[in-house]
């Protein structure tokens, strides 16, 4: 095995500690489609044990100190630079990731680890007086935030660390033992990172990391002992888990056709960069890419030339090649669905300005307009290399056009207008605004999710610490 390559099989980690009883899950190298690695898939036998050792861990991870806490995040930062690009080459393979977004990705993990360690010495509680009534002159109260105990995480194939990292930090700062269920296309980051706690002295059953199949995981959903879920995937699945998970609380990070509003006093060459980020990095895989870009009518058919022009010159391949920036969508189902509504799109009138070809998993970076209302291409989500271009003549009237889609999770908006800006923060009916660039930008302790379709609730360290623990309130009467 050279250094940076995959090993031959991968254990999952239950309660801990490895485990072999088989090599049943095949992980493809994406650009390939040759088996990378074999995994050790879990049976429901294995998730009701882990469940049983999370709920043992409870009460031992609660008491462990802030500075304890910190050390095994700490840790955790050390061991994922010192991996870097292990960790990047892997998801290069079992993503397709191009390895330049790959390395963005690894860098990413790293800081929400460091981001958590140092929310785990900041999980404050308050003093709160409660004398505001002549009957309760003789209290005082004050309150702390305790873990909410053993939690229940599913992510997706995209981001098959950093959106791992946004479940596991978080849930080590604040306390609580958990198990991940990682997409079975991409487990190997989750597993690296199970490897990396292995090497920690957190309490037996913390945690467990079990690739297992959908139709094998009901219990991360309905097993009452868990007492969060945290999903994140497909808006369809997301409320479908939603609906059996019980009494817990249940975090959903969805979908999105993220748009994209450029005004007539935009920067144009600075727009284009950041929307070809936006729009394709990744082939587009990320619920936040770009997919609805809306242009004045009086810098339109300038942004659109200077648009094809760069997304026209982007090389696509083997996303192992330092200067690949397309590389291969998740399968070829994925890649002719999304085809198909292109095609659809084109015979309903849409013209193809750049792209559109499809060779097995790999799709050409593709820009269309005049894509009428009710085509899959602008309402639902894209997940991959498509954007799709309009103009208007009225601002207001195009935040509402934003408005118009079952999802809400993130928008970006270029205008060196104040006033619109504001305007823009008021009526866009999203999670998160974001002015001057594209909505795929993020950093990792922004409170992070979406409304409608897109979601339930909010990631980014702080604000996942607080849907992970729970406020217990300590009133003490002075009888003098």
């Amino acid at each position: 095995m050279s250094e940076h390559s995959l090993k031959s099989e991968y254990p999952y980690y239950l309660a801990n500690e490895p485990r072999q009883p088989n090599t049943d899950l095949e992980v493809e190298d994406k650009y390939t489609g040759e088996v990378a690695t074999r995994v050790a898939l879990a049976d429901e036998a294995a998730i009701d044990e882990a469940i049983a050792a999370a709920v043992e861990a409870a009460e031992p991870m609660a008491k462990m100190k802030a500075y304890e806490r910190r050390e095994i995040l700490d840790h955790c930062v050390k061991r994922f630079t010192e991996r870097q690009e292990e960790l990047a080459r892997a998801l290069c393979i079992e993503a397709g990731k191009p390895i330049k977004d790959a390395r963005g990705e690894v860098t990413r993990l790293i800081e929400t680890f460091r981001i958590a360690a140092g929310e785990a010495e900041r999980i404050y509680g308050e003093v709160m007086p409660l004398d505001n009534a002549e009957r309760a002159s003789g209290y005082r109260g004050m309150w702390k935030r305790v873990p909410i105990g053993p939690c229940s995480f599913i992510s997706p194939f995209n981001f098959p660390l950093n959106l791992a990292a946004h479940k596991v930090a978080p849930a080590l700062a604040a306390g609580c033992p958990f198990i991940l269920k990682p997409a079975s296309l991409t487990p190997i980051g989750a597993l690296i990172i199970g490897e990396t706690l292995a090497e920690t002295d957190l309490p037996k059953g913390a945690f467990s990391i079990l690739p297992c199949r959908r139709d094998g995981a009901r219990l991360f959903t309905e097993d009452d002992r868990l007492k969060l879920l945290s999903f994140t995937g497909s808006a369809e699945v997301g409320w479908d888990l939603k609906a059996k998970a019980g009494r817990k609380p249940v975090i959903l990070e969805l979908g999105g056709n993220a748009a994209c509003i450029v005004d007539e006093d935009a920067d144009l060459e600075d727009a284009v960069e950041r929307m070809i980020f936006g729009a394709f990095y990744q082939s587009g895989q990320s619920c936040i890419g770009v997919q609805r870009i809306l242009v004045h009518e009086k810098v339109y058919d300038d942004f659109k030339a200077r648009f094809v022009e760069a997304a026209s010159k982007l090389k696509a391949g083997n996303p192992h090649d330092e200067d690949t920036f397309i590389g291969p969508m998740i399968s070829e189902k994925e890649a002719e669905r999304l085809h198909g509504w292109i095609k659809d799109a084109e015979e309903k009138g849409a013209k193809i300005l750049t792209g559109g070809k499809l060779d097995g998993k790999m799709l050409q970076a593709t820009i269309m307009e005049d894509v009428p209302d009710g085509c899959d291409a602008v309402r639902e989500e894209a997940f991959g290399p498509l954007a799709v271009l309009s103009r208007f003549d009225d601002f207001e009237a195009a935040l509402h056009k934003v408005n118009d889609s079952r999802y809400g999770l993130q928008a970006g908006v270029f205008t060196r207008d104040l006033y619109k800006t504001m305007q823009a923060w008021d009526i866009l009916d999203v999670g998160g605004v974001v002015v001057g660039d594209v909505p795929s930008w993020r950093v990792d302790h922004m409170p992070y999710g979406g409304v409608k379709d897109s979601g339930l609730g909010r990631e980014g360290i702080r604000w996942a610490i607080e849907d992970m623990t729970e406020t217990r309130l300590l009133v003490i009467r002075d009888p003098s």
